[in-house]
């Protein structure tokens, strides 16, 4: 791996394959008083349409959480298009 590879992004690097920045809004029964909804608020790069990511999370949620889930609401933008990424020089100082 050269020195240029070793300092690329992670966050930059899954942009480019295809990630988006995905946001959902979960809205969850409170435990011990299941009319109260309380909201929480996730957000991480996932691929849309499927979000591996968040189902991920959510699965974790409902095995580990005591408040269950009510609904989810995702949003997602894509950060960095093809349009966006130009050719041009890169300087590097140590």
């Amino acid at each position: 791996m050269s020195m240029i590879e070793a300092r690329i992004d992670p966050a930059f690097s899954a942009q480019l394959d295809g990630y988006r920045l995905a946001t959902a809004e979960i809205l969850y029964r409170m435990p011990d008083h299941q009319e109260l909804l309380q909201s929480y608020l996730w957000q991480d790069y996932d691929l849309a349409p499927q979000y591996p990511v968040l189902s991920k999370f959510l699965d974790f949620w409902m095995r580990e959480l005591d408040g269950p889930l009510h609904s989810v609401r995702v949003a997602d933008q894509k950060i960095i298009s093809a349009a966006e990424l130009k050719t041009g020089a890169f300087i590097y100082a140590n």
